[in-house]
């Protein structure tokens, strides 16, 4: 799909403000409310935009750990990635997991309300997943820059 200037206008009000009434980003884009509806129905159904949606901070739920969490899985297990990523997919406080080509297979992003909470998670769900042969934590300082925008 092409995107042109004005659909880069109605995305940058998106990204901005998703929360905003669709008349209100219209008129920040510079196009009519018809035109915005119009132009935003035809870039979810090419996939441009895949959502508008309402995100929680689980910091304001009392969640003030985060581990990130760098696996190696046992390569001479044909089935280990497919029953460790279903595994950690079934650990509620794994809220982020990604993989990867490299020395590291897989990383899990785990939230925690405490640091005892996170040893507790840590020993009873993570250290029960199948098929780990290597595991490095890596506890969170600060999030300097966390954006699901991209730049048009």
């Amino acid at each position: 799909m092409q995107v042109d200037d004005a659909d880069r206008r109605i995305l940058r009000q998106i990204q901005a403000e998703p929360e905003a009434q669709a008349s209100d980003l219209a008129e920040r884009a510079g196009v009519t409310p018809a035109t915005f509806a119009r132009r935003l129905d035809r870039m979810r159904e090419a996939g441009v935009v895949k959502a508008i949606r309402e995100e929680v901070d689980w910091r304001a739920l009392g969640y003030a750990v985060e581990v990130s969490l760098r696996i190696t899985l046992d390569k001479t297990e044909p089935r280990a990635f497919d029953e460790f990523i279903q595994a950690a997919r079934e650990v509620p406080e794994v809220i982020n997991i990604g993989t990867f080509l490299g020395r590291v297979d897989a990383r899990l992003l785990v939230i925690a309300r405490t640091m005892a909470d996170y040893q507790r998670i840590y020993r009873d769900k993570i250290l029960t997943l199948p098929h780990m042969t290597d595991i490095e934590a890596l506890m969170q300082v600060a999030t300097i820059k966390d954006s699901q925008s991209v730049p048009l």
